[in-house]
């Protein structure tokens, strides 16, 4: 109850309406009673001469009431406005101080109407600024501690391309362990290797290898430009990708190894062995039984030939001759080598690719199609032009790929087959890329797989 009293509002109204009844006494004392009696009484008794009307009426007592009231109502505002006015001038104080980034200001006075409450708000947002302060320099700590012990070299310029931030890894780097704030990031680059400089200069993510410090090393180079406080920069990540290249490259030899070790020996041992017992049907005299041995034989032989073709052709890939593909003939001449339905109307406009390197992509894949047990009829071949690419879609409904084949698909030397080499869908990733396009994978509703080849084509078509 005595805090809904002792609000403002309630104190505003009981000093205006004191003003408002001192007003009307002050009114009826100059008109009514007493000061028309007694200058009166001053005048009959006292014989004192007085100049001034008996009555004043009601203009003069208006204007008495006006010259009494006034110094009243000041009185009463300068009471009602000190502590708004001391409330001011703190939240002023407080802002200042908040905008140089001093949260430790609060205000100390103890009132229970709406200012005390006001007041109370106040320290808590100064007391939430602080605590979101205290965290904010813990994590710029965490973070510059990361970033200056990253081995990924980091080099920030501004938009006059001097260096406003650059790392340990960056300071070894370029300038021998020595700060680079200030400097012209384009001065420090004269001393790198050209193929970095042109690099950095294109403004483009890159991967390059140049030697440097008596041995050949390998970077990428990943550039963005951003807004900071308001004005452009650039972050430049100089990350070293020699040793983890390198520890690819050996993973990769030592499955090329096991995978050609693996087929080598699965064609190598029966041929042995098929040779040892064709020496002895042979020194025996039966010689019908060595007809079936040397079949056999040649049936191994192809079959290593075959293995070893696949991966000279995949080892050299020639760059891609792009010319106009009429589809009429491109697809009689697919139907040659396998079985498939042309699910949609091949496009007027003719393709623009390799032809022979495409015939052996679609080959494979749509081999893969029949393989994976899909009814014949459901192996579908689709060609559709989106945009400015063109798409070639082989389809079926076998069981599809799971999400973790899905991923390791394209790889070379990857395959779930017993006998596969691994090289089928590789070879189309490869192939595609060097025509600039992609190959996607994807598994169909209702069961299936999609594998979706996509090849820029020219504009001008």
């Amino acid at each position: 109850m005595w805090r809904r009293l002792n609000t403002l509002q309630v104190r505003l109204t009981l000093l205006l309406a004191v003003a408002g009844m001192a007003g009307a006494l002050i009114y009826a004392a100059v008109t009514q009673w007493p000061l028309p009696q007694l200058l009166h009484w001053m005048q009959t008794d006292l014989a004192v001469s007085i100049r001034a009307p008996m009555q004043l009426g009601v203009y003069g007592g208006l204007l008495a009431s006006v010259i009494v009231l006034l110094p009243l109502a000041f009185w009463l505002a300068g009471r009602v406005m000190t502590p708004v006015s001391r409330l001011l001038r703190a939240l002023e104080g407080a802002v200042a101080s908040y905008r140089d980034g001093d949260f430790s200001f609060s205000i100390a006075v103890d009132r229970r109407d709406e200012l005390g409450e006001l007041i109370r708000m106040h320290n808590a947002l100064g007391q939430t600024l602080r605590e979101q302060r205290q965290h904010l320099v813990q994590r710029e700590l965490l973070l510059d501690t990361v970033v200056q012990n990253t081995p990924v070299a980091l080099v920030l310029t501004d938009a006059g391309g001097r260096v406003a931030y650059a790392n340990i890894a960056a300071r070894h780097l370029f300038n021998e362990g020595r700060s680079l704030h200030g400097l012209a990031f384009a001065e420090v680059l004269k001393d790198v290797p050209a193929a970095l400089r042109q690099a950095v200069e294109r403004g483009e993510d890159a991967l390059l290898s140049f030697e440097m410090e008596g041995s050949e090393e390998t970077f990428h180079l990943s550039q963005r430009v951003f807004r900071l406080q308001g004005r452009p920069h650039r972050l430049q990540l100089f990350r070293r990708m020699t040793r983890e290249l390198s520890r690819q490259e050996v993973a990769t030899w030592k499955r090329v190894i096991r995978v050609i070790s693996h087929e080598l020996n699965n064609s190598l041992a029966p041929i042995s062995s098929l040779a040892h017992s064709g020496a002895e049907l042979a020194r025996r005299g039966d010689i019908d039984r060595l007809t079936g041995v040397f079949a056999t034989i040649g049936e191994r032989a192809r079959h290593l030939h075959g293995f070893i073709a696949g991966y000279a052709s995949f080892a050299k890939l020639p760059a891609p001759q792009l010319v106009a593909v009429e589809w009429a003939p491109f697809l009689d001449g697919l139907a040659l080598h396998c079985r498939y339905r042309l699910a949609a109307p091949a496009p007027d406009r003719p393709g623009r690719f390799d032809a022979t390197q495409i015939e052996q992509v679609l080959i494979n894949l749509l081999k893969n199609a029949h393989e994976s047990g899909s009814a014949e009829d459901e192996v579908t071949l689709s060609i559709t032009e989106v945009g400015h690419e063109l798409r070639i879609e082989v389809a079926d409904r076998g069981p599809g790929m799971s999400e973790t084949v899905l991923a390791q698909a394209l790889l070379p030397f990857y395959s779930t087959k017993r006998s596969g080499t691994g090289l089928g869908l590789a070879l189309a990733r490869e192939i595609a890329e060097a025509h600039g396009g992609r190959v996607l994978l994807a598994n169909r509703e209702g069961g299936g797989l999609r594998v979706s080849l996509l090849l820029p084509q020219a504009t001008t078509r």
